[in-house]
């Protein structure tokens, strides 16, 4: 039998359910599960996503002969509910056409609604329901969608004027109306005849009127927007498979446009940017779906306690908001008391936040659709903490519930309060998506992207964003816009991101084409600085300067509860004790990797270790290292004070000594004098210091090898940092770490010198310190002779950047040449250096964990690159029994989560 490729929903009985979210995408399976649990429901039927890779696969003509006898069986299922025909003058049936895939990807695919009308059908839909005006609106508004989607008449760049927008501004011009609902029946009609000749025009052919022809292109166009622009960027930057695809929705058309009984809405089940437990969203009445997230029209409050603080944010006084913007709450009780308990219960069956999309057709209340709401990272802790202690989920469910990467937006800055007691507030929207951002004015997404990449930080500034501002808006610092209410395109794409937003600041007067933005008789230009508060909806004028944030005790709790659940470790890399400190903040048991060679690069530090690289033996390397030594062991001391208690794992000098010498003529110039030799000398010096392959030259143990020196001035200052501070009654625990070993034999002979050094120093002191000494698996034969150098070594650390730029043979400096084009091909999934490779890489770490332990069962083992503050990697880690990861401090609450997780997925 050929396989089930449509399934039907309505009247409170459907095919699918919530669980066939891969099949039927979010959209179909919830929509399915609304109509079995009770919820009321438009009936339709979902496409389900295989037939998207089968689109791909077979193209357009294929495909609908595949689904033919399907669709038209479902249509003929809605004719039958809605006692209405598709396609009819007289009873005609109108349909919506969605996407939606398994993951919400929010205005990043297409939708077509009032499917079915033409010239005839128009004449019939305003006999049966008697109000043309309504009619007319709607098959505007069809002719305009159908065109952009399907007939692809969008504009391709921001120099492109809508064709359509054009005409209506035209129109109303003409008529002297200024919003698109004060037009007149007359003005409808005119409208759709100019956009049907604007199709002709463009296309050569005539606006389809058949209503097959038009479900047909409107299904295909919704399978060809899975592969546009921004939803391939979107899923990018959500980490969203491409083969996944996108279920296609058809839904019998309910009315928000029908008068004043009549309205549409967004609304969620809590507070989206906050978490608060507080039901909020935003209506039109006599609208469709569409006005509401466009921003074309401004949207009123659903409660009455959100109408109240709007209406205190806008600066209305309460009687213009009660008599001009009453909230649903007040100006339709019945139906506001209906959604409120539907919204309940719809909270309780997910047992999660919910966003959910309505509309009301003359007094009957529709649900269009509900999923689990897009949130900040605050948002997201608040609501699964809040939920926890509701008992709606368990302890386990709240953690899993957090996205890891999502705390980092609660590890940023604010605005620094005293510096926000001395700006200009220059006007106030509504508060979107909290967050400070301060940056350069940019109107464009293109440029946002281009100025971005030249190291620029920007806001961007809209009349309202779309989903083709996608690219700007992921690289801004925030977004502005003059229009829209919190359920608008800009709030809801700006929460999911994370990203600072302040929407329908109706004070801005945009003029695009001058590049220039007026806000009450200021004018900024391109360029100009401006901040905004996504958390109180004030706008800026210049820069505001920043603070580090302060976590809430909701953050606390979860990280709490993430330590009661987790088995690895999570430590930092550091190389300053206030780094340390911020780390230790944020929950780090120790330090993974603290790179000495960053305390070289200032002032005295690096003219001594100049003198040392430069010098002719090593008579003059010692007399120079004798300069650096109190010099490292004072940095030692601080940040062993800083972590006292817990282990630091210091990494012995790594980098080519190139790195540290002069390439200028002035340095060079300085040095000679300073060192009393020629410029000669030290030209001489420095040239044959260069290495074809730095990365693979002479470095790491290699160095303390040749000159070990090195190694007994770094073991002295390590130890001699220990022993002070064991002196003021504090307890460090130190690791001596050799960098780069390949060759068990390597290991050995500098593990020789620390540990003689160690002995003297002891000596010399009357007392002695605990120690261990291990190394860095960075290179691949020590990984597969894991099992030798174990027999010596006291623990591992896998340096994962070296270890994958080994593996891979990509030097990691290098690679931006062809990275984007290996990811745009799939040939590399994703970047390497930022997501470790489990196949091949983190087979490495395995097997030289297993071959290591083998010999010394107690090895502790650990990893010290960018990837341990990645959560797939972290959990990578978990599963091979690593003992801890070790990441930048401000990723370390990342890690604990992910650790967290990892444990309880086991």
């Amino acid at each position: 039998m050929d396989k089930k490729r449509v399934y039907t929903f309505g009247n409170g009985q459907a095919e699918g359910r919530a669980d066939m979210k891969n099949l039927l995408g979010g959209k179909g399976a919830n929509l399915a599960e609304m109509n079995l649990i009770g919820v009321p429901v438009p009936p339709g039927f979902t496409i389900t996503t295989e037939v998207c890779t089968e689109y791909y696969e077979l193209g357009h003509n294929k495909v609908v002969a595949l689904l033919k006898k399907e669709v038209e069986q479902a249509i003929a299922h809605i004719e039958t509910l809605m006692r209405s025909k598709f396609g009819d003058v007289e009873n005609p049936l109108l349909v919506s056409v969605r996407s939606g895939a398994r993951a919400s990807m929010p205005g990043m695919m297409d939708t077509i609604l009032n499917l079915g009308l033409n010239d005839e059908v128009v004449e019939g839909l305003t006999r049966k329901t008697g109000n043309a005006r309504f009619a007319w609106d709607s098959y505007r508004r069809f002719v305009q969608m159908y065109g952009d989607v399907v007939l692809g008449m969008k504009p391709s760049n921001k120099e492109e004027i809508d064709p359509f927008e054009e005409i209506i501004e035209e129109v109303k011009h003409a008529k002297g109306v200024k919003l698109d609902n004060e037009l007149k029946v007359e003005d409808l009609k005119e409208l759709v005849a100019k956009f049907k000749a604007a199709v002709k025009e463009r296309t050569g052919k005539d606006f389809p009127a058949s209503a097959f022809e038009q479900l047909w292109g409107a299904v295909c166009a919704v399978f060809n927007s899975w592969m546009n622009e921004r939803a391939i960027l979107y899923r990018k930057m959500e980490g969203i498979p491409d083969e996944w695809g996108t279920a296609v929705t058809v839904q019998a058309m309910v009315f928000g446009n029908m008068g004043e009984t009549s309205a549409t809405g967004v609304c969620f089940s809590r507070d989206a940017g906050t978490g608060e437990d507080l039901f909020n969203g935003e209506y039109l009445i006599n609208a469709q779906g569409e006005d509401v997230v466009a921003g074309i029209r401004t949207p009123q409050q659903i409660t009455l306690i959100g109408s109240q603080r709007w209406a205190a944010l806008a600066g209305v006084s309460e009687e213009t908001r009660s008599k001009c913007y009453p909230s649903m709450e007040e100006a339709m009780p019945e139906i506001y008391a209906e959604l409120d308990r539907l919204q309940t219960k719809l909270e309780n069956h997910y047992r999660d936040m919910q966003d959910m999309e309505f509309t009301v057709q003359e007094g009957k209340l529709w649900f269009l659709q509900t999923r689990n709401g897009k949130r900040t990272g605050a948002a997201m802790v608040k609501i699964a903490m809040d939920l926890l202690h509701q008992g709606m989920i368990d302890e386990k469910t709240a953690i899993l519930r957090v996205e890891p990467n999502k705390l980092d937006e609660l590890l940023h800055p604010v605005f620094d309060k005293i510096a926000l007691s001395q700006a200009t507030v220059l006007t106030r929207g509504l508060p979107a998506s909290p967050g400070a951002a301060t940056g350069q004015i940019v109107f464009f997404a293109d440029d946002a992207a281009e100025w971005h990449a030249a190291g620029k930080k920007v806001v961007m500034v809209r009349l309202e964003t779309s989903p083709e501002d996608l690219a700007g808006m992921q690289v801004a610092q925030g977004i502005l816009t003059a229009r829209g209410g919190m359920t608008s395109h800009a709030a809801v794409v700006a929460r999911g991101m994370g990203k600072c937003c302040v929407s329908g600041a109706g004070a801005l007067n945009i003029d695009y084409k001058a590049r220039t933005v007026e806000i009450d008789g200021t004018v900024l230009k391109e360029g100009d600085f401006i901040s905004i508060n996504g958390s109180t909806g004030e706008v800026y004028q210049g820069k505001v300067e920043t603070r580090a944030a302060e976590l809430s005790g909701d953050f606390s709790e979860l990280m709490k509860l993430a330590d009661k659940y987790t088995k690895l470790q999570v430590r930092t890399n550091a190389d300053t004790p206030h780094d340390a400190a911020v780390a230790r903040n944020f929950g780090a048991v120790g330090i993974g990797l603290c790179r000495t060679e960053h305390m070289f690069f200032e002032g005295e530090k690096i003219k001594a270790m100049r003198e040392m690289i430069l010098a002719v033996d090593a008579e003059g390397r010692r007399k120079a290292l004798a300069k650096i030594l109190p010099y490292q062991q004072d940095d030692f001391k601080g940040i062993f004070k800083a972590m006292q208690g817990y282990p630091v794992t210091v990494r012995l000098l790594d980098p080519p000594l190139h790195e540290f010498v002069p390439h200028d003529l002035k340095g060079q110039e300085e040095m000679a004098e300073a060192m009393g030799v020629t410029l000669a000398y030290i030209q001489q010096r420095v040239e044959s210091l260069c290495e074809h392959n730095p990365m693979l030259g002479h470095r790491g143990c290699r160095l303390g090898n040749t000159y070990p020196e090195i190694t007994q001035m770094q073991t002295r200052a390590i130890l001699g940092a220990a022993l002070e501070l064991k002196k003021e009654g504090i307890t460090t625990i130190p690791e001596i770490m050799v960098p780069l070993t390949g060759i068990v034999y390597e290991f050995n002979e500098q593990e020789k010198v620390i540990r003689s050094e160690a002995e003297a120093l002891f000596a010399e002191k009357g007392t002695r310190i605990e120690f261990k000494v291990g190394t860095m698996i960075e290179i691949p034969r020590a990984a597969l002779t894991a099992n030798k150098i174990a027999a010596s070594a006291e623990f591992f650390s896998f340096g994962t950047n070296d270890l994958t730029q080994m593996t891979f043979g990509y030097s990691r400096d290098d690679i931006a040449s062809f990275l984007p084009v290996y990811l745009e091909k799939k040939i590399l999934k994703v970047d390497p250096f930022q997501v470790l490779d489990q196949n091949g890489v983190g087979q490495l770490v395995r097997m030289a964990t297993e071959k290591g332990r083998s010999v010394r069962p107690d090895l502790k083992c650990g990893i010290c690159g960018e990837h341990g503050g990645e959560p797939s990697s972290v959990k990578f880690c978990h599963k091979v029994g690593l003992n801890y990861v070790s990441c930048s401090p401000f990723r370390v609450p990342i890690a604990r989560l992910a650790a967290a997780q990892a444990a309880i997925e086991e």
